[in-house]
Order: C-alpha cells, then structure tokens, then sequence
C-alpha cells in the first residue's frame, strides 16, 4: 500500500472560485496585479483582513485598500486528504495554512510548494513563507497562495 502524503503532479485540481462582493472586490482586482491587499483604516491605521465596512479597533468606516509585502510567518497548518468538491481531488492531500503576515493580518490559505516528504516533516511554526498567486483555470482570478521562504530550510 502506498502512503499518499503528496499530491500527483501529473493531475490538474480546480478549486472553488471565489465570489467577490463589493467589500472584497478590490482585494481580487489587486490579486489580478499579484499584490496581496490589506484594508487599513484612515483613523487609526489599524491594518485588516477580511475587508470589513468599519475597522474592527476602532469602528471607523474610513478604510482604504493598501499593498502588503506578501511576507509572513506559518502560523499553523494541515493536510487535508478528503476532498470537498470533486474538482479538487487531484490535489489530494493538499495543505491548509494560518500564515502571519509581517503586517500583522492572519491569512488562511494554502501552503504550496512542498513537494517532497522531507520538506512536508520539516515544517514547523514561524518558518518565513512569501505570497505567490495562481491563476484559476478560466484566468479571471489570481488566487494567492503561499510558498516557503528561500530561506525557510535551510537553517535545518
């Protein structure tokens, strides 16, 4: 018997596309740019995310829609084997992140790059990781995801 702790390469799985509504919107128009949007409210400066109508420190309905670095840290993750929609099953297990940006915001996402059993039993909390973004297979979104920094293993 096999152990399935990757995904086969050679398949092509299809996630879910996201359904922007008039908050969210300028997020997925700054993703089709490949920069990863933060709001931040004009009050207080308090940065974000998801797109909320008022900052959630201080209440303000001030919030503007800024660039974040696309860096952060794993924060925690998880594999998950079962798939929820059939389109995804090719990328059965696939990773589910926490990532922390540098920015502060707290992001969930997939983890994506960790091809090989021994990057998958490396990983461990803070490794750096750096936004990346996918095209979804009609091309109308760029959904980001997030790899391991360079640097992330080396260390090990």
């Amino acid at each position: 018997m096999t152990s399935n702790i990757l995904p086969d390469p050679t398949r092509v799985a299809i996630f879910p596309k996201p359904r922007p509504d008039r908050l969210s919107l300028p997020f997925w128009d700054m993703a089709r740019q490949g920069v990863l949007g933060l709001q931040r409210c004009t009050t207080c400066g308090a940065l974000h995310f998801p797109a909320s109508p008022v900052c959630p420190e201080c209440l303000s309905d001030r919030q503007e829609w800024i660039a974040s670095s696309g860096r952060g840290t794993l924060y925690s993750w998880c594999r998950f084997h079962k798939p929820y929609w059939d389109s995804v099953a090719p990328a059965m297990p696939y990773l589910v992140a926490m990532v922390r940006l540098d920015e502060g915001p707290v992001l969930i996402t997939r983890l994506v790059g960790v091809s090989d059993r021994a990057v998958l039993q490396a990983l461990r909390l803070d490794l750096p990781v750096q936004v990346r973004f996918e095209t979804a297979d009609d091309g109308e979104f760029s959904l980001p995801v997030f790899a391991l920094g360079t640097q992330a293993l080396e260390a090990e």
